[in-house]
């Protein structure tokens, strides 16, 4: 997105912890929709298999993005009953189309709703989120400005891939080696800005001290160069 389109917005009172009711494609998704005063972007999280908005990992990363400017809105992607469903079949975390499809209608949600109209547009993915979070934003090329993944498998998102515009940022663990394999192969599909950064000595989850942190710091950083944030000359400097 231009950088001479930050000027645009005006400044929002806040919004925390807000419950919000997101339709699409026929059932209704539930979420928590954060916008701290004077935010010029929202960052919406696709969690990983089997997770959900209370995700501890994304929470705590959204309150960072929150400390530095950022809006954040934490959903499920999943109704109840398909969550239930995929307890047991573990199948649904895994269609990659149907994230994706449910991805783009929170997007256009979030485009049209009176709290985030105008607001700049990222995403944050973990795990099989991070692949839906990539799909979505080569069909949104227009409206997604930035993407990062946080031990993501980005490979999953196949041809989409090729298709990103977004500058995206892939973080890894350092030990979570299978992992870091894919993500390498699929840096090197993603045709625009693309960025692999390595977490030394972490794993999957980040549980290692420091390493969630480091993670949130780097998304933070990206989100602000990219869709821009409340620390904007610093992170540029």
């Amino acid at each position: 997105m231009d950088d001479e389109r930050q000027g645009e917005y005006l400044p929002r009172p806040a919004v925390t912890d807000r419950l919000v009711q997101i339709p699409a494609g026929g059932i209704t998704l539930e979420g928590s929709l954060t916008i701290p005063a004077g935010a010029q972007a929202v960052v919406l999280f696709a969690h990983g298999s089997g997770s959900s908005r209370w995700s501890p990992r994304n929470r705590f990363v959204a309150g960072v993005l929150s400390a530095g400017g950022l809006g954040t809105l934490l959903t499920d992607l999943l109704t109840a009953a398909e969550e239930q469903v995929d307890e047991a079949t573990r199948e649904l975390r895994f269609d990659i189309a149907l994230l994706v499809e449910r991805l783009v209608a929170i997007t256009d949600w979030l485009v049209g709703s009176a709290d985030t109209q105008g607001l700049r547009i990222g995403y944050f993915g973990a795990s099989t989120g991070a692949a839906a979070a990539l799909a979505a934003a080569a069909e949104r090329p227009d409206v997604v400005g930035a993407v990062v993944s946080r031990g993501g498998r980005p490979d999953l998102a196949g041809a989409a891939l090729p298709r990103v515009l977004a500058p995206t940022l892939l973080i890894v663990g350092g030990n979570d080696l299978p992992v870091l394999e894919l993500n390498r192969r699929a840096l090197r599909q993603l045709r625009h800005h693309a960025q692999l950064t390595v977490v030394p000595g972490a794993t999957h989850l980040f549980e290692e001290p420091g390493a969630l942190e480091e993670v949130a710091d780097l998304t933070t950083e990206w989100f602000q160069r990219y869709l821009g944030g409340k620390q904007w000359p610093s992170v540029l400097a």
